[in-house]
């Protein structure tokens, strides 16, 4: 018996193999977890997502866009009826918002960034606790440069802010209805979605040397993390961000 075994959970942001979403799934996988997983438009995305939970024996895969997600829940609840966890790591920001400094960044990349970056948390949390009748765990994916300056994190950076702030107060909002809400926040991960971001290298190789444990993060350790923050075992957290970033948060220089 495995520590999710009987539990069914729906992941949001898998993109491949080396996406951090993918990591925890992989990990509850050999936990005994039933997983659903959602996907971005396009049949690319889709086949990408395939290729790794076919294998694995997930039953549902369904396309989302996080702006129009009604749908979605609808199929989930009547596919699987209840749900014990729910994984969001969705982020996105327009390219050219990116590769410009914060006080450049439009208004019209802005709202969009913040919607999808931040408010999609607060619509998938209030659907998610809908079908959690018996309580649960919803953890979001975030990093440090929602709480410090990151040169080249810009936009995304507070739109991290906004998500981890968000995570505290649906924390209050669904606690009495015994769901969780936390959020793990990694060290700098190659990703694909980090690809879009200017000096990811360095922020990776600055992470690893200025670090207590002096090591980059592996994303199997963030598979760990993402269990206990899942589980039973965290039965009493909620409204946390959870650094695992091999100290990374604590140093000053």
């Amino acid at each position: 018996m495995g520590l999710f075994t009987g539990k069914k959970g729906l992941v949001f942001g898998v993109a491949n193999d080396r996406s951090i979403a993918w990591a925890m799934s992989d990990a509850l996988y050999a936990e005994g977890a039933e997983l659903a997983f959602t996907h971005l438009p396009g049949e690319r995305s889709g086949r990408r997502v395939h290729q790794l939970v076919d294998p694995k024996g997930a039953k549902i895969v369904l396309s989302c866009d996080v702006q129009k997600d009604e749908e979605l829940f609808a199929a989930v609840k009547d596919q699987m009826g209840t749900i014990d966890f729910c994984i969001h790591s969705v982020a996105f920001a327009p390219t050219d918002e990116l590769k410009t400094t914060y006080s450049e960044s439009t208004r019209a990349g802005w709202h969009m960034a913040m919607d999808i970056s931040a408010y999609s948390i607060v619509a998938i949390a209030r659907r998610a606790a809908a079908i959690m009748p018996n309580g649960g765990s919803i953890v979001a994916l975030t990093y440090f440069g929602g709480e410090k300056v990151i040169p080249g994190y810009n936009l995304m950076g507070v739109c991290k802010a906004a998500l981890e702030h968000s995570v505290r107060y649906l924390a209050f909002d669904l606690g009495r209805k015994k769901v969780r809400v936390n959020a793990l926040s990694a060290g700098p991960m190659r990703t694909l979605a980090s690809a879009g971001i200017p000096n990811i290298d360095e922020m990776h190789d600055y992470q690893a040397q200025k670090s207590p444990l002096g090591r980059k993060v592996e994303f199997e350790e963030l598979g760990k993390a993402g269990l206990y923050l899942l589980s039973d075992m965290s039965s009493a957290v909620t409204g946390e961000t959870h650094h695992v970033d091999c100290g990374y948060n604590v140093m000053g220089i």
